[in-house]
C-alpha cells in the first residue's frame, strides 16, 4: 500500500520545520529514503529532524564519512548520504543492518542519495525534495508498506493533522 501526500515548503525554514514535526512524530524503527538533486534541502530537513530528537551535535551531510550515527537523541538517528557511491558499493556497507534492529538499536533511519541503494526496505517513507519556478520547494511524501500498515504502527495519515500548514499551502499556492 502507498499513501502519499505533496507539501509546499516555500523556504529552507519550512524545510527544517518539517524534518522537526518528523522528528516529533515518527516512531522508532521509521527509514526515510531523501530524493532531491544538490541543495534541494535533503540535509536540512535532517537537521530539522536531529534537533527535534534532542540531538545537540552539529548535523552535516557525510558525503565523504558516508554514515553519521547520532544515538544521543530520543531515538538514535543514522544518517547515510550514497551520493558518492553506485549501488555495488552501496552494498558492501550493509546498510540494513541500521533497520533490522540486530546489530544496531533501533531508531530513524535518514538516507540521502536513496535512488542508489541496491534493495528497498520492506517499509520506508520516501521524501522527493524538488524546487518550484516560484524559488520554494514541494515535498512529495511516499509512505509504502506492502502489508498497508508500517510494523512500527507508523501512518502518513497519523502526520497529517501536523502538516496542515503546509497543505494548505500547497492548496492556496
Amino acid at each position: 500500500m502507498i499513501e502519499s501526500l505533496t507539501l509546499l515548503l516555500p523556504d529552507a525554514a519550512a524545510t527544517h520545520q518539517l524534518g522537526h514535526l518528523l522528528g516529533r512524530s515518527l516512531p522508532a524503527g521509521t527509514i526515510l529514503l531523501l530524493q532531491g538533486n544538490l541543495g534541494s534541502g535533503k540535509t536540512t530537513l535532517v537537521q530539522g529532524l536531529g534537533e527535534s530528537l534532542g540531538i545537540t551535535e552539529a548535523i552535516v551531510s557525510p558525503t565523504f564519512t558516508l554514515i553519521s550515527e547520532y544515538p544521543e537523541g530520543r531515538i538514535p538517528l543514522y544518517h547515510l548520504d550514497l551520493y558518492r557511491l553506485d549501488p555495488t558499493e552501496v552494498e558492501v556497507l550493509h546498510v540494513e543492518s541500521y533497520w533490522d534492529g540486530l546489530e544496531f538499536p533501533l531508531g530513524i533511519v535518514a538516507i540521502e542519495w536513496a535512488e542508489r541503494l541496491p534493495e528497498l526496505p520492506l517499509e520506508y517513507l520516501r521524501i522527493e525534495l524538488a524546487p518550484t519556478e516560484q524559488g520554494s520547494r514541494t515535498a512529495h511524501l511516499n509512505a509504502v508498506s506492502p502489508a498497508g500498515k508500517f510494523q512500527n504502527g507508523f501512518s502518513l495519515g497519523l502526520l497529517q493533522p501536523a502538516l496542515q500548514p503546509f497543505l494548505a499551502r500547497s492548496q492556496n499556492g
